[in-house]
């Protein structure tokens, strides 16, 4: 099964420099990040290799996944504000 992976440069690529110039200088912005990739690369593993997990386990990483998303986003146009 080929699932596409979710990256935030992939989600929103209008808004690469931002999220690049963030990573680099924003310490709570970087652990976000990193939570958030770490996070989208386990519910990318689990659904490429159907791997058996509880449900309830997959959805709750999927909605740490679309929560962190969200925080992530708001962070960034929060910045391309202040540019």
């Amino acid at each position: 099964m080929n699932i596409e992976k979710h990256t935030l440069l992939n989600d929103f690529p209008d808004h690469h420099h931002t999220i690049r110039h963030l990573k680099m200088n924003d310490n709570h912005f970087a652990k976000l990040f990193d939570e958030y990739h770490e996070i989208a690369g386990e519910v990318h593993a689990i659904e490429e290799s159907n791997q058996p997990v509880a449900d309830e386990y997959l959805e709750t990483l999927k909605k740490r996944r679309v929560h962190l998303k969200d925080e992530l986003f708001t962070l960034v146009v929060q910045k391309e504000k202040t540019i």
